[in-house]
């Protein structure tokens, strides 16, 4: 029985760029920019990962 295609691993998966930030990513990012309000957990506005 074959594998799926969504179940391979291949180094492109892997070494890619992810695009969404974790809760506690956006907010380091926020605090490097300066634009963080303390006590502000709910409504992050979006964040670009830094490149």
């Amino acid at each position: 029985m074959s594998q799926h295609n969504s179940f391979k691993s291949g180094t492109s998966a892997s070494s890619s760029k992810r695009t969404v930030l974790k809760r506690f990513e956006r907010i380091d990012l926020l605090k490097k920019r300066g634009q963080w309000k303390q006590g502000k957990i709910v409504g992050l506005p979006k964040t670009k990962p830094e490149e």
